[in-house]
């Protein structure tokens, strides 16, 4: 009898959201070191670490959004456009970086507060607005530049980039600052999540909207903030892309919406809303980013990339759909 409780925890455990992700993540690691060694090099850990967190900062807002019920299709646009007014702005000597950085953002929640009117008042479902949202972004970018990428490096000491995206050495490992700034905010918004009304909120309006709202839920306020936070979560990465790379293409972020949202799903969080997971996006982020780094080290085509992810979330879906199944015929 004294196993039972033990044995129960363990169960708890292998049906968490989470528990997928993980194996999935350590076998990915185990595979791509015991065909090249230099996988684990600080010097390739530290290149996968500066490209992951950018994407990532997107898919910790996304995540939220998600669990909402409700998806953004424009945050590889806005991932672009931000930087780009933000470069245009400080090298036309308009206004100083600072000042271009926070009015960039602005407009970014612009775009968030758009597409949160269009959902909420007009009642147009999530997936034609933000895709709309996407075309019209990603045009104003290519018209503000003519198509060509701003330049970016004559301000590579400035303050601003040094917080964003300053380095330094831990022994042998190169440190992105936007790193801590990829950590506090999985921090931050896995308690928002999980610890607060907030996050009651956020889950119940993903759960069921018109329930959610009979019992006092501010449905629309919610997924109004979190369509906002989508928007700056975007701009916020892309600036830091832009400082990092030295380029602010208007082009940037093409596709990342696709992938921003498998990262999220791979995760454990439902397509449908009511379910989501901070941690599992950790993971989730985790596993295409080595994935996408780990195929071009073993010297597999990255053009085969999209077939692995593919077949990832295919059999990350059939294991959440088990572990559910599992979970409801136990209770």
């Amino acid at each position: 009898m004294a196993d039972l409780p033990r044995r129960s925890a363990l169960a708890r455990l292998i049906a968490a959201p989470e528990f997928g992700p993980f194996v999935l993540l350590i076998v990915e690691l185990a595979v791509f070191w015991s065909i090249n060694h230099n996988f684990l090099s600080p010097l390739n850990i530290s290149n996968t670490l500066a490209f992951t967190v950018e994407l990532g900062l997107i898919a910790l807002a996304m995540t939220l959004l998600m669990t909402s019920g409700e998806f953004d299709l424009s945050v590889g646009s806005v991932f672009g456009l931000t930087p780009v007014l933000m470069w245009t702005l400080f090298n036309s000597g308009a206004t100083s970086l600072g000042v271009g950085f926070a009015l960039a953002l602005a407009v970014a929640a612009v775009v968030g507060i758009v597409n949160g009117v269009f959902v909420t008042r007009l009642r147009i479902p999530s997936f034609l607005v933000t895709l709309g949202m996407l075309l019209v972004v990603r045009g104003t970018a290519l018209y503000i530049t003519n198509g060509f990428p701003q330049r970016t490096w004559n301000a590579g000491g400035h303050g601003l980039a040094r917080v964003l995206v300053g380095t330094f050495q831990i022994g042998d490992f190169r440190v992105y600052a936007s790193l801590f700034w990829f950590i506090g905010a999985s921090i931050v918004l896995g308690y928002v999540l999980t610890e607060t009304k907030a996050g009651n909120w956020i889950l119940a309006s993903g759960g069921n909207a018109s329930a959610a709202s009979a019992r006092g839920v501010k449905v629309a306020r919610t997924k109004m903030y979190l369509f906002v936070l989508s928007a700056m979560m975007s701009g916020f990465a892309g600036v830091i892309s832009s400082i990092r790379t030295s380029a602010a293409n208007p082009n940037s972020g093409t596709g990342y919406e696709l992938e921003v949202i498998a990262m999220v799903v791979i995760g454990g969080t439902a397509l449908t809303g009511g379910r989501g997971t901070i941690i599992g996006t950790v993971l989730g982020i985790f596993i295409l980013r080595v994935m996408r780094n780990g195929i071009v080290l073993i010297g597999v085509p990255g053009l085969a990339y999209n077939i692995f992810v593919g077949a990832i979330i295919l059999g990350m879906m059939v294991l959440h759909y088990g572990l559910e199944h599992r979970h409801r015929e136990g209770a």
